[in-house]
């Protein structure tokens, strides 16, 4: 067996891969990036990208359906599925395409093929052409996550789909039932929702988007009646069976069980982080916290020179935190005196409107012990939100009652995944509400909302009653 020998090794080509190696490589550590499957991972290829593109062809094509209110008349517009994804296809090409050439010119290596540990600093990787061995100081296991799968709903069937699948739809469901009620559903489910199809919403807990500020909630839950959306909460999908050519969902209800028809059934309860098979056991003293891979503050796990970034490292499994570990990670194997002591991590939610949270939300801040004052700003309020036609939401602002510190933003409107980073660098910098006020946005813009939030925490706002 052909044996390379490099300084690093990374397992996994996703946005907690694929970044290490680049850095570690402008670091001047020879490292190879070991990949399985798809260069970029499931962001590029299977999750964050692909599913804003369609995402943003259901908005637009509903605000074309919409135009006339602004004096823009044209015809019944329609959707070619075909011709959809294929233009999502360019971009994930593009992108993915991007990311391999970007390890290559900055000096790392690619193996294409499955790794799995032979014990600390040795990898078997079984390619097409046969095994390598990769002997390594340091290993760093960014294999990332995939869906859950429950009882009675096989990926396997072409009736039930994971996101994945969702993804690659060649026409549009005429019924669809969305087990799973957070995010992912129901930003699948209301881009499907918007370009034809009858979509029901199952979620065992008592409201969708469960964690979420309620106030949120209820913005959200206004929308998805408005598409026509169905949503059942305190509900279990038990099963389903083919019938008449469709499928029927079995559910039990706060009222006993009942059913509901469907052509596609699309399953989102959350993701398993992929730590099996990887060899973990031939690794003595790993400490795992379930099935992830407890670290430090250095990315470091209990194994010297096995580290860990992204979904496999533990909640949140966000895309922008993986990358934020595989930076510092390249960096303290570089020897850099580096640190992960992010103050936050933003989380944003496609939905219509989009949630973007930084820091702590309001439930969560009282929950935490604090006492809090809160800022909220109406996009309805809000000129420029008048003019793009999109009102609905706000901008709430939480602040320590003791000191005014932001301890957290939370936003659902238009453009919220925009707006969120002026929160993040906020709360980084631990800036004050008056911080936010005094710092003159411009007019007229959505922003705005940001800062009259922040004044309306303080009892200064001009545009809306203190």
């Amino acid at each position: 067996m052909e044996t390379r020998t490099y300084t690093a090794a990374v397992i996994g080509a996703g946005t907690g891969g694929y970044p290490a190696a680049i850095r570690l490589a402008q670091l001047g550590v020879k490292v190879v990036c070991i990949e399985k499957g798809a260069w970029g991972g499931v962001c590029l290829n299977v999750g964050c990208i692909p599913s804003k593109a369609l995402i943003t062809a259901g908005k637009q094509l509903q605000e074309i359906q919409h135009a006339d209110r602004m004096g823009i008349e044209v015809g019944e517009p329609s959707i070619n599925m075909e011709k959809l994804q294929a233009w999502k296809s360019g971009i994930v090409k593009k992108l993915t395409t991007g990311v391999r050439g970007l390890m290559k010119q900055n000096g790392a290596d690619l193996l294409a093929g499955t790794a799995r540990f032979e014990g600390p600093g040795r990898l078997r990787v079984e390619t097409e052409d046969g095994p390598v061995m990769i002997e390594a100081e340091h290993v760093v296991v960014a294999t990332g996550s995939r869906p859950i799968e429950i009882p009675g709903f096989s990926y396997a069937d072409p009736r039930v789909m994971d996101s994945t699948k969702a993804l690659e739809l060649d026409h549009v469901p005429e019924r669809l039932v969305v087990i799973g009620g957070g995010y992912i559903g129901l930003e699948l489910g209301g881009m499907l929702a918007k370009v034809g199809s009858k979509v029901t919403v199952v979620e065992m807990a008592d409201e969708i988007l469960p964690g979420f500020d309620p106030d949120v909630v209820r913005v959200i839950k206004r929308q998805l009646k408005k598409d026509g959306v169905a949503m059942h909460t305190s509900t279990r999908a038990l099963g389903w069976e083919e019938a008449d050519g469709h499928a029927v969902v079995r559910v039990q209800t706060p009222k006993g069980e009942q059913t509901i028809d469907a052509d596609r059934i699309l399953v989102t309860v959350g993701r398993f982080p992929n730590t099996e098979n990887l060899g973990l056991d031939t690794l003595p003293g790993l400490e795992m916290d379930g099935r992830f891979i407890k670290i430090d503050k250095q990315c470091k796990s209990s194994v010297a020179g096995v580290y860990a970034t992204g979904d496999v490292a533990g909640q949140p499994m966000l895309a922008h935190k993986a990358t934020h570990e595989a930076e510092i990670v390249a960096e303290v194997i570089a020897g850099h005196k580096v640190f992960n002591d992010a103050r936050q991590v933003p989380a944003v939610v496609f939905t219509d409107p989009e949630i973007a949270t930084a820091g702590m939300m309001e439930h969560e801040a009282r929950e935490a012990g604090y006492e809090v004052k809160v800022g909220k700003m109406n996009f309805g309020a809000l000129g420029r939100a008048m003019t793009t036609g999109h009102t609905d939401g706000f901008v709430k602002v939480i602040i320590d009652a003791a000191d005014e510190r932001v301890l957290g933003v939370t936003i659902v409107g238009p453009h919220a995944s925009d707006l969120i980073s002026e929160a993040s660098l906020a709360i980084e910098m631990d800036a004050e509400a008056l911080d936010i006020g005094l710092t003159i946005h411009p007019h007229p813009t959505l922003g705005e909302a940001v800062m009259e939030a922040a004044k309306h925490a303080r009892g200064e706002a001009v545009h809306i009653l203190n």
